[in-house]
């Protein structure tokens, strides 16, 4: 098969490998001039596991009391879990035994790498071969260029996935063992590991606490921010990095995430700790030191990580606004975060530059941005910020007496599937939780399926007609 080649080539290998090269992406053009869309296999897959971990979640045996959880609450959980967002209405660590927690833990990871590699490493498992259609799915949900191999990445980001928890999981066993004991603490360190490296937010700590408990703990803070970014950079990013291992080398894709990735994370830090420095809901009351790490800890939550260390709530009402819009962009494409895509914000920017400009294209390391890609940017920065606008009007008419500001940000950690609440979600009315439910969802399934989506048009488009053109004033 294709995804098999591998090791030093001969003239004839080269030559047997570019034939395969060949066949392949003349198969794959083939399946995409056929009409053949992954849209509806990625889309049915989510909500068919949403819908099975409701169910579970709704067992007595998943109930922290014995007593079946409502499934419209556990629909509102399983969904929060598997888009990886970390919105709940009940209360996680009180509210479900551990049987609940372990079916959560699952729809987590499940949802953080996505279904088509736990599909895969399924298939690879009982000996089922994966279909070409399957290996173009899993070729656009990594956004891989080349299609042979795409089967043996896979299986290279469930081990890096799992080692990445597995330390995680270590790192924070060193604190919550001792403070819940060998059984409760081991399994607590994974979960909140797990938790963190999908970027889901969910904890066990009960309360509602997140991580406010350890706003001072080097260790748990700097655990955690590690884990969130590594999954939030993307399973290609970090494959580059790991095999190239120069920044001059990498993809151009690379690049661009590690500097709008790291610019956003240390400018939302910059941003925390001016607005927030003396505010006594929040940084006020900490040491310099406590400042600085809860400052950096709440900027990598807005990556779309979900765990808090400060009260929501009380941070000012221009660190909301602009943290709503740090919760749009979100993380990496390809990775375990939501939002627009950090690339997506990058190509912006940088298309405002070439206007500025009075140049024809985007030129960025050498490297010149296909005017294709740059319609997409704009398309998809258009529909995630409709879906926002809509679901901020409709709260508001359904939560009449709630802050806007309030409002606001839970509608964005919804569509960039973050997971913090300045209102708190069980404090939602019901409709208000169907539009929430439906947002976790789209924002999702919404930024990558649209992105295919638009991808399949224009490359099935052709121009039979090309009419005159004219001028639309504009600005």
């Amino acid at each position: 098969m294709l995804s098999n080649w591998k090791g030093p080539l001969s003239v004839g290998d080269a030559h047997n490998k570019n034939r395969r090269r060949f066949i392949g992406s003349l198969v794959q053009h083939l399946y995409r001039r056929s009409g053949f869309n992954a849209l509806p296999m990625i889309a049915l897959g989510f909500l068919g596991i949403i819908l099975l971990g409701s169910l579970l979640l709704t067992l007595p045996v998943a109930s922290a009391t014995g007593v079946r959880v409502p499934w419209f609450d556990t629909l509102f959980t399983a969904t929060s879990a598997v888009c990886v967002t970390g919105l709940v209405v009940r209360d996680t660590g009180t509210a479900y035994s551990t049987f609940g927690h372990v079916v959560l833990l699952v729809l987590i990871q499940i949802g953080g790498l996505g279904f088509m590699t736990f599909a895969t490493m399924l298939f690879r498992i009982i000996g089922r071969s994966v279909s070409m259609r399957e290996r173009m799915i899993i070729q656009d949900s990594l956004n891989e260029d080349d299609m042979g191999g795409v089967v043996q990445l896979i299986g290279w980001v469930a081990r890096s996935a799992f080692t990445v928890e597995f330390v995680g999981a270590l790192l924070f066993a060193i604190r919550l063992v001792p403070m819940y004991g060998p059984l409760k603490g081991a399994f607590f360190a994974v979960f909140h590991s797990v938790s963190a490296f999908c970027n889901a937010g969910f904890d066990l700590f009960g309360g509602g606490r997140s991580l406010t408990g350890f706003t001072g703990d080097v260790l748990m803070n700097l655990t955690a921010v590690g884990l969130v970014v590594i999954g939030g950079l993307g399973f290609g990013v970090l494959h580059d990095m790991l095999k190239k291992r120069s920044f001059r080398k990498y993809r151009l894709h690379t690049k661009l995430v590690l500097v709008s990735y790291f610019a956003l994370l240390f400018g939302g830090m910059a941003i925390v700790l001016a607005l927030e420095w003396n505010n006594p809901g929040t940084l006020g009351p900490l040491s310099v030191k406590d400042k600085l790490l809860a400052a950096l800890f709440q900027s990598m939550t807005l990556r779309t990580a979900g765990f808090n260390t400060v009260d929501q709530g009380a941070l000012r009402d221009c660190t909301k606004l602009i943290g709503g819009f740090l919760m749009l962009i979100g993380a990496a494409p390809a990775s375990t975060g939501g939002g627009i895509k950090v690339t997506t914000l990058a190509i912006l920017v940088l298309t405002v530059r070439m206007v500025a400009r009075g140049e024809s294209s985007i030129v960025v390391f050498e490297r010149r941005i296909d005017r294709e890609l740059i319609q997409r940017t704009i398309a998809i920065t258009f529909i995630a910020m409709a879906v926002a606008f809509v679901d901020i009007c409709a709260l508001s008419i359904l939560q009449p007496g709630a802050a806007f500001l309030d409002l606001y940000y839970e509608c964005v950690s919804a569509v960039g599937t973050v997971g913090i609440s300045a209102i708190g979600s069980a404090n939602l009315v019901p409709l208000a939780r169907i539009l929430i439910i439906i947002t976790m969802y789209i924002g999702r399934i919404g930024p990558l399926t649209m992105a295919l989506l638009f991808m399949r048009r224009q490359s099935r488009s052709r121009e039979l007609i090309r009419y005159p053109e004219d001028r639309v004033m504009i600005g």
